[in-house]
Parts: C-alpha cells; sequence; structure tokens
C-alpha cells in the first residue's frame, strides 16, 4: 500500500501538469466552439432554406460520427489529401487538437443556443416589436439574455463531456493528462496505480468544473440577483 502510494506521490506533479493542459485545451476550444456555435446557430434559424441546411448537414455530421474518427480525419487525412493535390499541409498536434475538438463542439453548442433560443415565448418578440425595438435589439436585450440563463446548465454538461473528450487526442500523441499517464506507466510498469490517479485527477476536475457551472446559474437566477439586490437596499438603509 505504502509503495503504491509513494508511485502516485511521485506521478502526481505530471499528471497534474497533463491536468493544467488538459483544461487549457478544454476552454480554448469550449471558446472556439461557442464563437462557431453561434454562427451556426444563426444558420439554423435563417429564413434562408440553403443555409438552414448547411448548418443542419454540418451538425448531423459532427453530431453523427465519433469524435476519434473526426481526429484521424483531420490530423492525418487532410495532411494525406492536400499531398495527393500537390501540396501539403502539415498540422501539428495542437492544433489538429483543438480544431477537431472545437467543430466537433460547435455542433453541440449550436444545437444548445438554438434551444435555448426558441425556448422564448414569441410574445416575447411581439412585446418587443411594438415598443419599436429591431430584430437585433430584440435579440441583443430581451431574448438572448434570457436564453443565456436556460443555456448554462447544457453548456455546462458539453465542458464537462468535452474536458473528458480531450483524453482522445492522447491517439496522436498530444500529452495531454492521460497521454502523460500513458508514459508514467510506460516507466513504471504500475498500470493501476497511474490510471486510477488519472481517473481521480479528471474527478476533480470535473467536480470542480461542474461546482463552477452551478455557482454561475445561481448568479444568473433573476431571483437570486432580486434578493441581492433587496439585501443591499436594505443594508445601505440600515446604514444610514
Amino acid at each position: 500500500m505504502a509503495s503504491s502510494l509513494q508511485i502516485v506521490l511521485d506521478a502526481l506533479p505530471n499528471l497534474l501538469l497533463g491536468a493544467l493542459v488538459t483544461l487549457q485545451l478544454t476552454a480554448f476550444s469550449v471558446l472556439l466552439g461557442m464563437l462557431a456555435g453561434s454562427l451556426i446557430s444563426i444558420a439554423r434559424l435563417s429564413p434562408a432554406r440553403p443555409v438552414r441546411w448547411a448548418a443542419r448537414a454540418y451538425i448531423d455530421f459532427f453530431r453523427g460520427t465519433p469524435l476519434l474518427v473526426q481526429i484521424f480525419i483531420i490530423y492525418f487525412g487532410i495532411p494525406a489529401l492536400t499531398n495527393g493535390l500537390g501540396f501539403r499541409i502539415a498540422l501539428s498536434q495542437l492544433v489538429a487538437a483543438v480544431v477537431a475538438l472545437s467543430l466537433n463542439s460547435a455542433a453541440y453548442i449550436a444545437e444548445i443556443m438554438r434551444g435555448g433560443i426558441q425556448s422564448i415565448e414569441p410574445g416575447q418578440w411581439e412585446a418587443s416589436q411594438s415598443l419599436g425595438l429591431g430584430p437585433t435589439q430584440t435579440m441583443r436585450y430581451i431574448v438572448f439574455p434570457q436564453a443565456l440563463r436556460r443555456m448554462i446548465p447544457p453548456l455546462g454538461n458539453e465542458f464537462i463531456t468535452l474536458l473528458k473528450d480531450t483524453s482522445l487526442v492522447a491517439v496522436i500523441g498530444f500529452e495531454e493528462l492521460f497521454r502523460r499517464g500513458q508514459l508514467v506507466v510506460a516507466q513504471n510498469y504500475r498500470t493501476f496505480e497511474i490510471y486510477v490517479a488519472v481517473a481521480i485527477v479528471y474527478l476533480v476536475l470535473n467536480i470542480l468544473s461542474s461546482q463552477l457551472f452551478g455557482l454561475l446559474e445561481w448568479w444568473l437566477n433573476p431571483v437570486t440577483r432580486a434578493n441581492r439586490k433587496a439585501r443591499k437596499q436594505v443594508a445601505s438603509l440600515s446604514t444610514e
């Protein structure tokens, strides 16, 4: 038992560095995925049928095929295709990982955003138009702030899912948490202890992420914000 614990403690600094890389990769991919997903969700709601079909095709492809296959297409397939066309594009492991995770995440985030926007009652749009607000103003000031609060839980789930899916980029040699665990196992052959330690690190990261998104959801809750505002007003009155 003591020997197993010492092995885990010796490997922990290396695993924590991998966890930091995993968090950075996840955050960067989610950020790019949100930017792309926002555009795709707008395309899904477009009145132009070809635009809607193109957005739907993108979503169906990236949600309907395994992420591992997408990683292989981007890291191995694209250079092979361009090489056959007479020029070569070589993607680094980091670029391929970010591109694959971002494109995959964008498909899910687009559907989350579309669902959040469409969940707002049509009467909100009609009331905004009666007040003289244009479509862009209505979306910016009325619809999107309400939809965002409803998007937080599924966006949190997508972040956690993507954080776990970063382990798939180990197949192209990118040294995130899981890959660093593999390298440690290749050195000491203590498979059980190291992989359990990797699983625990993932578990801690996911719990912390879940708590952060729960806190964000609580902070954006209009009832909570009203209660905070009321408490501040009471406190200011009591000090006068």
